[in-house]
């Protein structure tokens, strides 16, 4: 299952699972009252039939002062239930017949093991029902999630052939000195799109299968001067020191890509790009126009400029904590935006 998916069923399980549950929790109460009050009763009754003969060995009994409010009423004390019976031609004492609190207490603890059985085994029936309810509730999302890959994929497959033919012909084309600039923007917006379709690819694949050994400051170094042709007016820096790590290296690209183009994107003209390698952690910092809700941007579709679709940065932290990387950001308006990728758990040890 995807995460969507996942995230789909199990909120559906749990939410229809503890409803039952509560409900269920709540007949079993009422059930263990109901049977609290049958044995009452019926403790009761063999009080009467024994203050006839007294040939009942399950109760104490004694004689007590009489007092007629308490005759014939099941009353319950520290010692356990007891009952006042009137005794035939006698107007000074009553009958107390008792039924002692550790047995009463057994009676009672026989009760709620028996309903918690039934209790248990109700469970174990409505977790079933609820699985096989969130399975056929998560079918419709499935089926729409799998019609909507299926057309992103059959998109990114027919846009291919356009932006393969827009290369080869660019590059073509032969064109004067002064004019180069032009076939530059056209070759930058190529690659514009190019990598709006990876952002893409890379929201519907997998990345967890295929890991291989990347060291990170030579990776770094490459996409900086792609990046760099992109975003001719922006000054890039790149320090720091060599970082090696096992993981999938078209995910580690797809973060880089996102952020390195976000942060020349969102920038001020002229302005600069800032990336430092050091220990496990890879920071990288722009003094461009800053993030005003640092809490939302890695909301799909979220985004506080007109420029771009939303998804870039979802997708970079999406692809993180698929990889276990940590990521953090600051930033401030006017004055930059701040990324720290921490990448321990996936260093070579």
């Amino acid at each position: 299952m995807k995460h969507a998916e996942t995230e789909s069923f199990r909120k559906s399980f749990l939410v229809f699972f503890l409803s039952l549950a509560l409900l269920s929790g709540f007949l079993a109460y009422f059930e263990y009252l109901k049977q609290k009050q049958a044995l009452d009763a019926t403790l009761f009754n063999q009080m009467k039939l024994c203050s006839f003969d007294l040939k009942c060995s399950q109760f104490e009994f004694d004689f007590v002062p009489l007092q007629s409010s308490k005759l014939y009423t099941l009353t319950s004390e520290p010692q356990g239930l007891y009952a006042l019976f009137s005794i035939p031609k006698n107007d000074t004492y009553a009958l107390k017949l008792r039924f002692a609190q550790k047995h009463y207490a057994q009676r009672l603890y026989e009760i709620q093991i028996m309903i918690l059985k039934y209790y248990l085994l109700s469970i174990a029936a409505m977790a079933l029902l609820s699985f096989l309810f969130s399975l056929y509730a998560l079918y419709p999302l499935r089926k729409a999630l799998k019609l909507t890959e299926e057309f992103s994929r059959d998109i990114l497959h027919d846009l291919n052939t356009p932006l393969s033919s827009l290369r080869l012909n660019v590059s073509r084309l032969s064109v004067a000195e002064g004019e180069r600039k032009k076939i530059e923007r056209i070759e930058y917006s190529i690659q514009a799109i190019a990598s709006l379709g990876n952002n893409l690819r890379s929201y519907l694949d997998g990345h967890e299968l295929q890991q291989e050994k990347i060291e990170l400051f030579s990776l770094l170094q490459e996409r900086v001067s792609i990046v760099k042709r992109l975003y001719p007016d922006i000054t890039f820096h790149l320090d720091g020191s060599s970082l090696a790590i096992h993981t999938n290296r078209d995910a580690i690209i797809r973060i880089f890509d996102n952020l390195l183009s976000n942060a020349a994107k969102y920038n001020n003209a002229h302005g600069c790009v800032w990336i430092n390698t050091s220990g496990s952690t890879i920071v990288i910092h722009d003094n461009g126009k800053g993030i005003k809700n640092t809490t939302k941007i890695f909301d799909r579709f979220y985004k506080e400029h007109d420029r771009g679709l939303g998804i870039g940065l979802h997708i970079v932290k999406k692809l993180c904590d698929a990889i276990h990387i940590s990521i953090e950001v600051q930033s401030t308006l006017g004055k930059g935006t701040r990324f720290a990728l921490n990448f321990k758990a996936l260093m070579d040890h």
